[in-house]
């Protein structure tokens, strides 16, 4: 099977996030972070995550990219466990049964964001439409076959329009909004 690792490419995510995901963490979409915020008062880094930010199940963290991995059943088993465990600690999930059947459909439906070639990174686009969080997902894949992975080195596949609004990676750096 295949699911969804955080990647970071360069370091930005370390400044662009308040707490980025570290490389390598299994990762799902992490919209549901988001549900309970005033989505229209979030600004700096909170707006950042909920921008473009996949969610590290170990950290919870955020990663702006995610690669499609092979994962074993006993991966996706503990990578369940381990968001379940969150979803309760931190996102106050009623039950350990509540959390479990929300975490599996979270890795539900990371899967299948991974109808894809092995290595292929994902990139998300949130917005909010009539007071709902909407998804936007792009693939991208390597030009050429240069290693190693170079934030620049990627051209766009597959996914919908350019995202309205931009972020001033220099502007975060300094602790800015």
């Amino acid at each position: 099977m295949k699911l969804l690792r955080t990647i970071r490419l360069d370091p930005s995510d370390t400044f662009v996030f308040e707490q980025a995901a570290e490389p390598g963490e299994w990762a799902v979409s992490g919209a549901f972070a988001f549900w309970d915020h005033d989505l229209a008062a979030m600004d700096g880094k909170e707006r950042a995550a909920f921008r473009s930010g996949f969610l590290g199940v170990q950290s919870l963290g955020w990663s702006t990219l995610v690669q499609i991995v092979e994962a074993s059943e006993d991966d996706r088993l503990a990578a369940i466990d381990t968001l379940a465990k969150h979803l309760v600690a931190a996102f106050g999930a009623p039950s350990v049964a509540d959390a479990v059947a929300a975490a599996e459909e979270e890795f539900t439906f990371a899967a299948s964001l991974c109808d894809h070639p092995l290595d292929m990174l994902v990139a998300v686009h949130r917005t909010v439409e009539n007071g709902e969080i909407r998804e936007a997902f792009r693939t991208l894949r390597p030009r050429g076959e240069r290693k190693p992975m170079r934030a620049y080195s990627f051209l766009e596949v597959e996914g919908e329009g350019e995202p309205a609004e931009t972020v001033d990676l220099a502007k975060l750096a300094k602790g800015n909004k």
